[in-house]
Formats: structure tokens, C-alpha cells, sequence
């Protein structure tokens, strides 16, 4: 890094003792030096940003530059053919169309160049196949969940947070509802967002890709997936097996809450708080700190104390995990007073 710094040092310095030596523009030596450190700073800032460009958005930008320069060569020719007589106008109107057309093919490339499939191409270009991969797709329920942003914090999730315009403005028309329970759900998700954009080390790139044909925002998210290439993270069960039939990868982060819950095999003891009655004779229903549901045989008189119980069996759903166990009068004690990690804990819904 030193050796970069010092490289870059001295090619300010060399650009400006050159214009200070030249003086280009008729300007006085300490003007064109001066202006040739300027110059020089410029140059440096600008190759410190294309650092953190990828190999797809610079070939954009550089056909997209092309394109744009051989348009406004060819509209130049124009002008100078119209407009014989404006010999002030036409070359300002020649520089303008110039610049004009550059920028526009610089921009519109360089954010289209994601689309590139370089990896076609094979040779130099066969790594940037795993470039799209990195690409992953937000939707609007994983947004509004939040859990997103503490996976993001962890570190698990690297390459590029992808926000659809359309995922935006349906997160807008939550935030502005009439309802308030949906009025804040939209806004803490923009608030997610906010959040996420925040993070060092990770990327959220906004695009403007839409597909006026398709309706639904989920049918929209399946055929940006497949436009980029890339995942879709979700929590929502039905884009879940809709993508799935697709061909779209999907990151279900209810599903990595799930794989991520202590494991529990039949036999183990453990100590659970009986919370409610369950919807079985003589059943009792308590729930771990992670939420899964424990049904406990003959605890129906044991609701609001804390026991023993023997796990009979486990069963893994797609809505999640659910433990059933079994109390013993013989085997099991019975602890009066409820754990106080569980006291602060509100009861899960019926």
C-alpha cells in the first residue's frame, strides 16, 4: 500500500512539473502547475474507484463509450451538413452531442453490463461465472421480516444485495397505507434497508429492470432470478415452491432457522414451562426460546409450572419443528417457579 502511494505521489508530481514546464493553454507556469496536480489527483481518484468496479460493468461502460462517441460522430456529420452557416454553433453543438452521447453510453453500460455473460466465453473469462452466483435478489417479505439484516451483520451473506425497483415502490405503498399495522411493517422494512446500506463490506445495488407484462411481484422476482442468473431470498413459502418449479435457487431464511435449532433426539430429558392446554386429552403445550412447540402427554394440570419430560418423538414440517414428550409422575420432577428467561418471554399466539 505504501509503494502504491508513493507511485501515485509521483505521478501528480510529474504531471505537474510538466505543465509547469509546457504551460498549456497560454497559462503562467504556476497555473499549469497547479492545474496538472489537479489533473493528476483526478486521474488517481478515479483509478481508486475503478477498483471497486467488476470486470462486467468496465466492458459496459467501455462499448457502451464507443457506441455513444460513433453516434455523435455520425450526428455531427449531420449538423454539419444542416447548418452550414453557424460555424459558432455547430462545434458547440458537435462537443455538446459528443459528451452528451459518451456519458449516456458510459452510464447505461456500465449498469448493464451485470447482464454480460462473460463465462460463455470461457478463457480469462470462465471466473467470472461464479459473479452472478454472488448476485442475490430481495423481496419484499424477507425485507419487512428484518432477520435479514442480523444475517447480514454475521457476515454469511457476500456478493451483491439486489433491491428491484418494483420491491421498492411495493414497500412504499405499505409504508403509505391506511392500516396501521401495515403502515409500520412497510416502514421498518425501509428501515431494514437502511440498515443493510450501512453495513461496510456489503454491496446493495438498486435495479430498475422491471417486466411491464408481468403482474405479480413475485412472477417479477422469478424472471429477474433468471434474467441475473442469480438467488432469490425469501420467506415466503409459495415463491419458495413457485421459484423451485421454475429453476430459480432460493435462500429460505425460515428454513435456516429451522437447521439452525438445537437438536433433539427421543429419549433426551429436558425441562420445559407448560404454557397452555393442548388440543389433545390430558395435553399440555410449551414452547423453547427459539419458538419451536413442544406437546407434552399428561400436563394438563401442569399448566404454568416448570418440568421434567422425556422427547417421544420429533417432527420436521415445512412450517418448522415440533417436539412431543411425554411427563412421568414416577420419573420427572416438577419445578414450581418458572425460569426467568421465560418470565419476560410473551406467550406464543394460539
Amino acid at each position: 500500500m505504501d509503494d502504491l502511494l508513493f507511485i501515485r505521489g509521483i505521478f501528480i508530481a510529474v504531471l505537474a512539473a510538466a505543465a509547469y514546464f509546457l504551460r498549456p493553454f497560454q497559462l503562467q507556469a504556476w497555473m499549469a502547475g497547479i492545474l496538472g496536480a489537479v489533473l493528476g489527483g483526478a486521474i488517481v481518484l478515479f483509478e481508486i474507484r475503478l477498483k471497486e468496479v467488476s470486470l462486467k460493468r468496465l466492458i459496459g461502460a467501455a462499448v457502451g463509450s464507443v457506441l455513444g462517441i460513433f453516434g455523435a460522430y455520425l450526428m455531427s456529420l449531420v449538423l454539419g451538413s444542416a447548418l452550414p452557416n453557424n460555424p459558432g454553433t455547430v462545434p458547440f453543438l458537435q462537443l455538446l452531442i459528443l459528451l452528451m452521447m459518451t456519458y449516456v453510453g458510459l452510464v447505461v453500460g456500465a449498469n448493464k453490463g451485470d447482464m454480460l455473460n462473460l463465462a460463455a466465453l470461457g478463457g480469462l473469462f470462465g471466473s467470472e461465472k461464479a459473479t452472478s452466483q454472488q448476485l442475490k435478489i430481495l423481496d419484499t417479505s424477507v425485507i419487512i421480516d428484518g432477520r435479514i439484516a442480523d444475517i447480514a451483520e454475521t457476515g454469511f451473506l457476500d456478493g451483491v444485495l439486489v433491491i428491484p425497483q418494483f420491491v421498492l415502490r411495493e414497500l412504499q405503498l405499505v409504508a403509505d397505507s391506511s392500516d396501521s399495522m401495515k403502515r409500520n411493517r412497510g416502514r421498518r422494512g425501509l428501515d431494514v434497508l437502511q440498515r443493510i446500506q450501512k453495513m461496510p463490506g456489503l454491496r446493495v445495488q438498486i435495479v430498475e429492470e422491471d417486466f411491464p407484462s408481468v403482474r405479480e411481484v413475485d412472477m417479477k422476482l422469478i424472471e429477474l432470478a433468471k434474467l441475473f442468473q442469480c438467488k432469490v431470498v425469501t420467506n415466503d413459502f409459495n415463491l419458495n415452491k413457485v421459484a423451485g418449479l421454475h429453476g430459480v435457487d432460493v435462500l429460505n431464511i425460515n428454513e435456516l432457522a429451522n437447521a439452525l435449532k438445537p437438536v433433539v433426539l427421543p429419549g433426551e430429558i429436558m425441562r420445559v414451562f407448560i404454557q397452555r392446554e393442548g388440543k389433545e386429552h390430558n395435553q399440555g403445550v410449551a414452547y423453547l426460546d427459539d419458538g419451536t412447540m413442544v406437546v407434552v402427554d399428561n400436563a394438563k394440570r401442569l399448566i404454568n409450572k416448570t418440568v421434567d419430560i422425556s422427547v417421544t418423538s420429533v417432527l420436521q414440517t415445512t412450517a418448522g419443528k415440533m417436539i412431543f414428550g411425554k411427563f412421568d409422575d414416577r420419573q420427572h420432577a416438577v419445578h414450581d417457579q418458572k425460569p426467568a428467561r421465560e418470565q419476560a418471554a410473551p406467550a406464543p399466539p394460539n
